[in-house]
């Protein structure tokens, strides 16, 4: 499935605001960045077997990091990558649900739930 940029911001926005407040409350300092890949940088930083292909990424300081001496310098991104997760998905709706796990997975970097947890929650 391929949608135009637009059609896609829209599917993540929509995506967005299905995730349970209890969760969406963490993005108050987060940034979502849609690109149609990851960066050269991006895939190396995550150590990922060659042609495999990341559906999102959180990249900045993880919550656990945190201190009051220690506050992070810049916004948190997490990184939302079309083209992967357009090649993941057949309809629409597979397309906004995927996205909806993506986000929530990497809310939980930024939190510091293990994938266990995650199962547990319905979003492994």
């Amino acid at each position: 499935m391929k949608l135009s940029e637009k059609a896609f911001d829209k599917a993540v926005r929509r995506a967005i605001s299905r995730i349970p407040e209890e969760i969406r409350q963490h993005l108050d300092n987060t940034m979502i960045s849609v690109r149609k890949r990851p960066s050269q940088e991006m895939l190396h930083s995550m150590q990922l077997p060659p042609g495999e292909l990341p559906l999102g990424l959180f990249w900045g300081a993880s919550r656990l990091d945190y201190t009051e001496t220690y506050p992070p310098l810049y916004p948190n991104t997490i990184f939302v990558f079309q083209e992967p997760l357009e090649d993941f998905c057949d309809t629409l709706e597979d397309l906004e649900e995927q996205i909806e796990i993506t986000v929530v997975h990497e809310i939980a970097h930024f939190l510091g739930i293990n994938e266990e947890r995650l199962h547990e929650l319905g979003y492994g």
